[in-house]
């Protein structure tokens, strides 16, 4: 079509920020580096907020960054529909909004954004078609992943150029964090979980530690933990608190562009979810993911098939205590701090070339613009 087709992005929040984050970045590129006009329905703006401060928590319809923000909530009649319709992480659209998609002359677009999977079975699914069962409707399912035959990554068109920007000038990199560098020999760690049982054993490592390590926490769940393992008084924004090796510094919480910085600064990054741990993979950083625990504990299938496509070129050695790491630290139990510490030079450079293999790819947008390009 020679008009530039409009975009209705449905989002509700459901694991904390994982999946508004995933949303709100590519709603942005989408807008800004494709130029399409697009317009996102968001169940929760309050938490949309604290990732994108420009947006207004009780102002249901507005405009930022050149998106159309709407809130999705109960009240939500749909007047009419896009051309592209994407629904993410199979959040379910209203029923009047599928009637008024199935009433156009020509059929919208409509995608599923699935969950990110390193398992080898998403490339099998990617792009799969199924039919609505009572209207004239045909979904596809799209799914993110590390591999030419997925959707790819999340990754913006300037993105690298601005980290290697930074990481050239950690002076200017700090202050844009907002505090102060570290000192020569102490390692920054940034530490972004979910509650774990394994912290507690970790801030011991890292008290303990022959080189002084300064962790970086921002306001969440991370920081209630750590208040309740120092039994020291809540810590809030801009407090520290020492533990012999071990500084901890605590963060306000950081919007999605100071985060990217966050993990450009620190030396080693602890992640969760899903957007963080794309994100921390571009920072070039060593890093360690907290997946979203699951009930059915299908994410230690998940974890497990990332770990054997992110160490498949590492040597032994630095394998070994990457993997059992982050196994533990997945698991509930004491990490082995010193282990991944020693392997840290063969982990810094193995990040980078990674990050660099992983660019080689298109990334999920301009992917899903040329799968909708061949679809309308």
């Amino acid at each position: 079509m020679s008009v530039k087709p409009r975009w209705d992005i449905f989002c509700r929040v459901v694991d904390n920020f994982g999946d508004i984050g995933v949303t709100w970045r590519l709603a942005r590129q989408l807008a800004k580096e494709h130029g399409f006009s697009v317009r996102l329905r968001c169940d929760d703006l309050a938490t949309l907020a604290q990732l994108a401060p420009s947006v207004v928590p009780d102002l249901p319809a507005q405009s930022v960054d050149a998106i159309d923000i709407c809130l999705w909530d109960d009240s939500f009649t749909a007047i009419d529909c896009a051309d592209v319709v994407l629904e993410t992480f199979a959040c379910e659209l209203p029923p009047d909004y599928l009637q008024a998609m199935a009433k156009r002359a020509r059929q919208p677009v409509w995608i599923n954004l699935e969950y990110l999977s390193a398992e080898n079975w998403v490339a099998d699914f990617h792009c799969g078609a199924s039919p609505h069962p009572r209207l004239p409707l045909l979904k596809h399912f799209f799914f993110p992943g590390f591999t030419a035959a997925t959707g790819g990554l999340l990754r913006e068109a300037d993105l690298f150029a601005q980290r290697d920007h930074s990481q050239n000038d950690p002076l200017e990199l700090w202050a844009a964090i907002g505090i102060a560098p570290p000192a020569k020999d102490d390692i920054s760690v940034a530490l972004f979980c979910y509650p774990n049982a394994a912290l507690p054993a970790l801030i011991d490592a890292w008290a303990n530690s022959a080189q002084p390590v300064r962790c970086l926490v921002p306001q969440g769940h991370s920081l209630q933990q750590i208040s309740a393992i120092l039994d020291s008084g809540e810590i809030r924004a801009g407090d520290s608190r020492q533990r012999g090796n071990l500084g901890i510094h605590a963060l306000p919480f950081v919007p999605q562009a100071r985060f990217d910085h966050l993990l450009w600064a620190c030396d080693i990054n602890f992640v969760r979810g899903e957007d963080s741990f794309v994100r921390a993979q571009w920072a070039a950083r060593p890093f360690v993911w907290h997946i979203y625990p699951q009930d059915d504990e299908a994410h230690r299938v998940k974890l497990s098939a990332f770990l054997d496509r992110y160490s498949a070129d590492l040597d032994t050695a630095a394998t070994r205590a990457c993997r059992s790491f982050w196994e533990n630290w997945n698991h509930g139990t004491a990490p082995d701090w010193s282990a991944f510490l020693q392997q840290r030079k063969v982990l810094e450079a193995h990040a980078r070339r990674w990050a660099n293999q992983l660019a080689m790819q298109a990334d999920l947008a301009e992917n899903l613009v040329g799968f909708v390009e061949t679809h309308l």
